[in-house]
């Protein structure tokens, strides 16, 4: 597949680095040397140092051959136009990253289409929405609702207090329990799970369910002594800090901290009917200013400021202050394996929403979502059968799946159900299944 990248910032250069291990004919244009210097030499990619706005630069990329065109340059607009011009000069699909909210609500996207951006991706407003999801559940590490709630995926950091420890999983979860457990995350490595495995302590175990047995997990996990989140203080007033607040629930109390007074003022205005909001003008990192606006009776706390080890260091702290809910926004991959080592919570790092977004264009089946687990290194994919799919000519046990893949659960005449051996997927059914990361090819073909 030829896919041009335009723009060699935090998520292209992610992107070209994930892609171009797949072997695709991956290129990528930016006008800074610097950015592109290591990248060519250590990865199989061709790069330009010019502008990904100039036709000529296009026409020379052979953009008229491109499969896909990716638009992630810092500037919004240079985004859109690069796409625009990409789709005039021939490339078969585009995607452009923004920054403004109208401009991924569902009804501007056909209007989007008609001028050749064929998706918008906005990293900060997923991950805001994303952090809230997870942050209403104190005691979960990830909470991720599946096909419009009908399916629920639960992380969860395995502690002495556990129901589900040391027994092998074929006793724990029969046919006919309420819950099962996709993939586990231990020290490293991740593990798909199957019948003769166990769960350790200090694991993240991944438990599929339904919403009406998300408490029965929360007792084989241990958690019901931990309380629901209703203040949670947040440091960094970043744009994914904002749309973080625009998603908390009626019920739920922030505090933001931001060193920055004009930041401060911008925030006040844009969150003025926002009663539930206080922004304070300080550092969140300063545990005497924490203690004196009363971190003592937050559930929760997040670091979302554009630095990864302050954000780290931060959520070290907050701990040490008693707060046992804490998120860390983690843009530096390289920090991904020391935070979660760390213990910290729940980590958030915004290039694994784009490459999610933009690696479910790249495949032919029909997947509807697409989302990396970011400390456990797979990713969750909703695919929609249809009629004379590999994946409904037999019961599950029965199709010689990979051992990489398991199938969590499927959503059928608007209802969630679990899958087991027994089950035979039907056409019209959505299957949620979870994979090692890169992997989700090898299980598309069961879906063509």
């Amino acid at each position: 597949m030829k896919i041009i990248i335009a723009g060699a910032g935090a998520v292209g250069t992610h992107l070209a680095k994930l892609l171009s291990r797949e072997r695709h004919d991956i290129t990528l244009i930016d006008e800074s040397k610097e950015r592109l210097s290591d990248l060519s030499t250590n990865f199989d990619l061709l790069t330009i140092c010019d502008s990904p706005s100039s036709i000529e630069v296009l026409k020379n990329a052979e953009v008229d051959d491109a499969d896909l065109f990716i638009g992630v340059t810092p500037d919004e607009s240079r985004n859109m136009t690069c796409c625009m011009l990409a789709s005039k000069l021939g490339a078969k699909k585009t995607v452009a990253r923004v920054d403004n909210y109208e401009y991924t609500l569902p009804e501007n996207r056909d209007f989007f289409k008609t001028i050749g951006i064929d998706s918008i991706i906005y990293p900060e407003m997923l991950a805001g929405k994303e952090i809230i999801s997870n942050i209403k559940k104190s005691w979960v590490r990830q909470w991720m609702e599946l096909k419009g709630g009908e399916l629920v995926m639960i992380g969860v950091k395995i502690r002495e207090s556990a129901k589900v420890l040391g027994q092998p999983l074929r006793k724990l979860f029969g046919p006919d329990e309420p819950c099962h457990i996709v993939a586990i995350k231990r020290g490293e490595d991740t593990i798909i799970p199957h019948g003769n495995d166990s769960i350790e302590l200090g694991d993240v175990a991944f438990f599929m369910t339904t919403p009406e047995y998300t408490s029965y997990v929360r007792e084989l996990t241990g958690k019901t002594n931990y309380p629901d989140v209703k203040n949670v203080f947040i440091m960094g007033a970043s744009n994914t800090a904002v749309h973080a607040i625009w998603n908390m629930p009626d019920g739920m109390h922030a505090k933001i901290f931001e060193p920055d007074a004009k930041r401060c003022e911008w925030l006040n205005e844009h969150l003025a009917h926002h009663n539930n909001v206080l922004v304070i003008n300080g550092d969140g990192n300063d545990p005497n200013l924490l203690i004196d606006e009363g971190i003592q009776k937050a559930e929760a706390f997040a670091a979302l400021t554009g630095n990864s080890e302050q954000n780290i260091l931060a959520c070290l702290s907050a701990r040490r202050l008693g707060i046992r809910k804490t998120v860390a926004m983690v843009e530096n991959t390289d920090y991904i394996k020391v935070a979660e080592n760390l213990d910290i919570g729940y980590i958030i790092n915004k290039k694994t929403f784009a490459a999610s977004h933009i690696y479910q264009m790249m495949l032919k089946a029909d997947i509807t979502t697409m989302k990396n687990l970011v400390v456990a290194n797979a990713d969750v994919a909703e695919f929609h059968v249809h009629q004379g799919a590999k994946i409904t000519k037999k019961a599950v046990k029965d199709l010689d799946l990979p051992s990489t893949v398991t199938l969590g659960g499927l959503v059928r005449n608007g209802r969630g159900q679990l899958i087991n051996g027994q089950t035979v997927i039907e056409p019209e059914d959505t299957v949620v299944a979870f994979c090692l990361e890169n992997e989700v090819k090898r299980l598309e073909r069961y879906f063509k």
